[in-house]
Formats: C-alpha cells, sequence, structure tokens
C-alpha cells in the first residue's frame, strides 16, 4: 500500500509541476516531472481552477547502452480536471514482463485529501492534504532570498520559445540547456544536456515536454486528445464498496490561488 501511495504521489506531482531541468529520465511534468503534465514540487501545491479538461499523456524513455542495445519504456496516462482544481490520473504501465498494471490517484483539494485507489483490490488509502498556517509556506526564507541574489549560472542556458499550437492548445515554450564542464564529474568531454516544455498558457500544464541527456537517454510526454469540457463527477469520487484507510499524517499543500505560469 506504501508502494501504491508513492507512486500515486509522482503521478500527481507530475501533474502539478513543471521542472526546471533534465529529470534523470523521469516523466514529464503535467507533471515528475512532467504535463504533468499536467502533466508541483514536492507534491500537489498548485490548484487551477475554472479551467477543466481532459486528455492522455504518453511518455516515451529510450537510453541506448555502449553495446548499442535500446531500451525503450512507455505510460500512459489519462487526466481528468474539474472547474474546482480536483485532478484524476489515472497511468497504466507496461512492465519488463509483458503485464502492465494501472493506478489511480485523485487529488481533491476541496475535500482536502489524495486518494489512492487500486482498483484490483477495491481499496482506497488515503493521504490528508495539510494546508500551512497564514503567511507561511510561499514567502521567501532568509536562504531562498540568498540563493535568489545569486550569479547566474553560465553552464545554464533558458531560451524563451515564443508560441505554437500543440495537440489543438496554446503553448509557450522554454528549453534549458545544462552543461558539465570536461572534468567537472570525472567527465572527459563536456556533457550537454536539454530540457524543453511547452505549457498551455489557459490549462497552465505542459502539453509537450521533451529531455535529452547522455547519461540517461531521450524521452518525450505529450498530453494528447485534450478535451475541454466539464469531466463527469464521479471521476473525482471513491467508488461505492470500496475500504477507506486513512494514512498517517498527510501531504502538505491544501488549496491554493492560482498563479500565473507553473507546473508541477
Amino acid at each position: 500500500m506504501k508502494k501504491l501511495a508513492f507512486v500515486g504521489f509522482l503521478t500527481i506531482s507530475a501533474l502539478l509541476a513543471q521542472p526546471q531541468g533534465p529529470p534523470p529520465g523521469g516523466r514529464m511534468g503535467f507533471g515528475g516531472r512532467g504535463p504533468g503534465f499536467g502533466p508541483g514540487g514536492p507534491g500537489m501545491q498548485r490548484t487551477v481552477t475554472g479551467a477543466p479538461y481532459t486528455g492522455t499523456e504518453v511518455s516515451t524513455r529510450a537510453q541506448t547502452l555502449s553495446n548499442g542495445t535500446v531500451i525503450s519504456r512507455q505510460e500512459q496516462t489519462n487526466f481528468s480536471r474539474d472547474s474546482q482544481g480536483r485532478v484524476r490520473a489515472e497511468t497504466t504501465m507496461k512492465h519488463a514482463d509483458g503485464t502492465s498494471s494501472t493506478h489511480v490517484v485523485i487529488h481533491d483539494p476541496v475535500a482536502g485529501v489524495v486518494h489512492n485507489i487500486d482498483a484490483q483490490r477495491k481499496t482506497s488509502n488515503d493521504m490528508t492534504l495539510h494546508t500551512p498556517p497564514a503567511g507561511q509556506g510561499r514567502g521567501r526564507g532568509p536562504g531562498q532570498a540568498a540563493a535568489g541574489q545569486r550569479r547566474a549560472d553560465p553552464n545554464v542556458v533558458t531560451e524563451h520559445l515564443g508560441s505554437q499550437t500543440i495537440n489543438g492548445v496554446q503553448a509557450t515554450g522554454t528549453r534549458i540547456t545544462r552543461t558539465i564542464p570536461a572534468g567537472a564529474e570525472g567527465n572527459s568531454l563536456p556533457i550537454v544536456s536539454v530540457h524543453e516544455t511547452w505549457t498551455s498558457d489557459d490549462l497552465k500544464v505542459p502539453v509537450m515536454v521533451k529531455t535529452s541527456d547522455p547519461r540517461f537517454g531521450t524521452s518525450q510526454t505529450q498530453l494528447t486528445n485534450i478535451v475541454r469540457a466539464e469531466p463527469d463527477s464521479s471521476l473525482f469520487q471513491v467508488p461505492a464498496g470500496y475500504t477507506v484507510t486513512k494514512d498517517r499524517g498527510g501531504m502538505r499543500g491544501g488549496p491554493r490561488p492560482n498563479s500565473p505560469g507553473q507546473i508541477q
């Protein structure tokens, strides 16, 4: 059950946070990391209201080994978000043995809970979302303020790519290129990694994320089949007859007002 909860945490984090660099083969930030895709940093800290949609996030990763062997993986997640900011992520993962498994996570900032659902066992492991006290968790602390005043890293280049239509929605792109100089990590030549994110201006989630890193391979995640309509409310509820257990502790990040830009 703990493992299921952890998988669910990663799935929603991908939806809510936009990564600032290429994860080692991770999903996008719809959020992992990726749409997110939808595709929030340490998990579920953003709530976007008034922008309902459904869509399918497809993530592919490929890594070429020194002997020429190519390892590829694919994940598919069906996302739904209603006007209140509730999010459902249903992820299907294909395993090396040919089998697949499905995990459902419902992030409900209205009720202040995350449901990690196991459809096979008909159970839901629930984690409470804790909202930080007023005035905490959103401002910069002394360490953060100092970090904001540091010089820009000369080995990191950020490019703004403008706007284009991707999968039927208008998106704004950013490309971050990081260079590890020769010798910095025992490398004989520079290591260059590239992370490109295209975020929907209206939905506030990534619709495409591409990464390239010679150490980890390449990955691409896209949010497809986007329908901008209110999903069925039953998608955000634990089905009747399921056994519900409460996880100890909880997760930080309750309902928060929208802020421009992002993800997870």
